[in-house]
């Protein structure tokens, strides 16, 4: 798809974009850019647009998009500490997705999911991106460290020391 992109056919690129999309808004909520994400996401698939020249033959587009939201992410809220509540509003619409569940069990259900976003939330930039790649992007280890543009020991390191912390910060709650 990506050569018939290459080749100037804006339908092929519009079904990556299509296809992508979503997962990059995710990324895009949970790196911290809130209400911004669609414009980051825009204008990351602007940017993927414009540099699909230097783009590696054979390797994985999804992985090279979500390192350039990520760096528009971090572009956008480069010195600032606060994150968005814009996160918790993505959990609840998948919450609401889950057809036939019991309210209580919802409510439950939505009640650790915002327990465990908070605790993500404190987690140093750098483990709070593997963490959100990893598991609530459910990306593999070798994506996670492409889309962040890190080694895999890396990735493993800062999950394995991510997990603790949330299990410390969970265990009290």
């Amino acid at each position: 798809m990506l050569a018939r992109v290459r080749a100037g056919d804006t339908a092929a690129y519009a079904e990556l974009v299509t296809r992508h999309a979503p997962v990059a808004r995710r990324l895009a909520i949970l790196s911290g850019a809130g209400s911004d994400a669609d414009d980051v996401v825009q204008e990351a698939f602007v940017k993927a647009y414009r540099s699909l020249s230097s783009f590696r033959d054979g390797a994985e587009f999804r992985p090279w998009l979500l390192r350039i939201v990520v760096n528009e992410s971090r572009n956008l809220h480069r010195g600032q500490c606060r994150r968005s509540d814009r996160e918790l509003r993505v959990v609840r619409e998948d919450a609401r997705l889950v057809t036939g569940s019991d309210p209580a069990d919802l409510a439950v259900s939505e009640e650790r999911r915002e327990a465990l976003l908070g605790a993500i939330r404190t987690l140093p930039r750098e483990l709070r991106e593997v963490v959100t790649c990893r598991y609530l992007l459910e990306l593999s280890e070798t994506e996670t460290a492409a889309s962040l543009d890190i080694p895999n020991g890396t990735v493993k390191s800062r999950l394995r020391r991510g997990l603790a912390r949330l299990r410390e910060e969970l265990a009290d709650a």
